[in-house]
């Protein structure tokens, strides 16, 4: 924890120029004293019930790609979430089959393994559950059900030692195995080891002068208050307990009407309760450098505009050019080093796979 006394950093006397740095940091800046600065795991926690396994991974990553998956035999998961740049697909909103939009922007899947439930409005609890809910959506893959789903892998005999291999003999070849194995693979999909991380295991000339501002002005004016925690989505939580906040919180803001922010209901159009209206899931906030469009809607192109709207609807405040370059310039601290990813060999279609 940053500023912590047990800080193998501060408590060792020969690096004075360190201690200072840190003692007069937390002097001028309080809340950065208060704030835990903690680093992404190295690993993607995993649910009791679904150890993550290289087979587990090698056929998920499968059927992420496999286009096979959808009604059209032409969308994967991976055409709304490409992992060979930032994990979405740059649109203010996807197209799914048969050139369906959707209403909400794609979030990106990097780091999605840290978030405590899925979707923007929170309505998967886990990886898992999130999995299944695109191949039956009419939008986005569009098949008529999950039974739909998993007959058609089943109609792929090579997919079947795959399957053996992840989970064991017999009947193995289930949608809820399926949707296990691409959470698997999805576990794998961190990127750890930002300059941010290496500043938070204790690197201080991991960040420079600019970024360091730029930390020290998004704890002090407001942001922690929501983005804290590795992911910046939130505080640790049990899966499924999402973390959510309204927004926006001020919606006189003049950046409301302009981005069309209050024409969606969020988690109300879940729950149905209209307590819930225009409460959202905390996003994170890494790679955000490869993610625009920003917002549930997919509105708004840059970085610093981002920052400007989050301080004004979330916060009630107005920043300088200074203070938002400097957000900026920490935000881009959250990027860190992708793993690489090439695309899988399928097994081969049967010709009477799709009419």
């Amino acid at each position: 924890m940053f500023g912590s006394t047990r800080n193998p950093i501060v408590n060792r006397p020969q690096r004075g120029l360190t201690v200072c740095f840190l003692i007069a940091l937390a002097t001028a800046i309080p809340a950065l004293a208060a704030a835990a600065w903690q680093p992404l795991p190295d690993v993607a926690p995993a649910p009791a019930d679904n150890p993550t396994t290289s087979a587990k991974v090698e056929l998920g990553k499968m059927l992420y790609f496999d286009t096979r998956m959808s009604s059209s035999g032409n969308v994967s998961c991976f055409s709304c979430h490409n992992v060979m740049e930032g994990g979405d697909d740059h649109r203010p909103t996807s197209i799914g089959v048969h050139g369906h939009v959707g209403n909400r922007n794609a979030p990106s899947v990097w780091n999605a393994a840290f978030l405590p439930s899925q979707f923007w409005d929170g309505r998967a609890a886990t990886l898992e559950d999130q999995a299944k809910g695109p191949p039956a959506n009419p939008i986005e893959m569009g098949m008529a059900n999950l039974d739909a789903v998993i007959d058609r892998v089943k109609h792929i005999p090579g997919y079947k030692p795959y399957f053996e291999k992840a989970f064991g003999a017999g009947d193995v070849v289930t949608m809820d195995n399926a949707a296990k194995a691409i959470a698997a693979y999805e576990r794998t999909l961190i990127t750890p080891n930002s300059p941010y991380d290496l500043f938070a295991k204790g690197d201080l000339k991991a960040l420079t002068d600019q970024q360091s501002r730029g930390l020290a002005t998004f704890a002090d004016v407001g942001c922690t208050s929501c983005h804290q925690g590795p992911n910046f989505s939130g505080p640790e939580m049990a899966p499924g307990t999402g973390f959510f906040m309204k927004f926006p919180t001020f919606p006189d803001s003049p950046y409301v009407a302009k981005y069309d922010f209050l024409s969606d209901a969020g988690r109300a159009t879940v729950t149905q309760n209209d307590a819930d209206k225009n409460i959202w899931r905390v996003p994170g906030l890494r790679n955000l450098v490869y993610t625009a469009p920003y917002f549930h809607n997919g509105q708004v192109h840059t970085m610093d505009e981002a920052v400007r709207i989050m301080a004004s609807t979330q916060l009630n405040k107005e920043l300088d050019d200074a203070q938002v370059a400097d957000i900026v310039a920490f935000l881009e601290t959250l990027t860190g080093p992708f793993p690489a990813q090439e695309m899988p060999r399928l097994p081969p279609t049967p010709g009477d796979l799709i009419d």
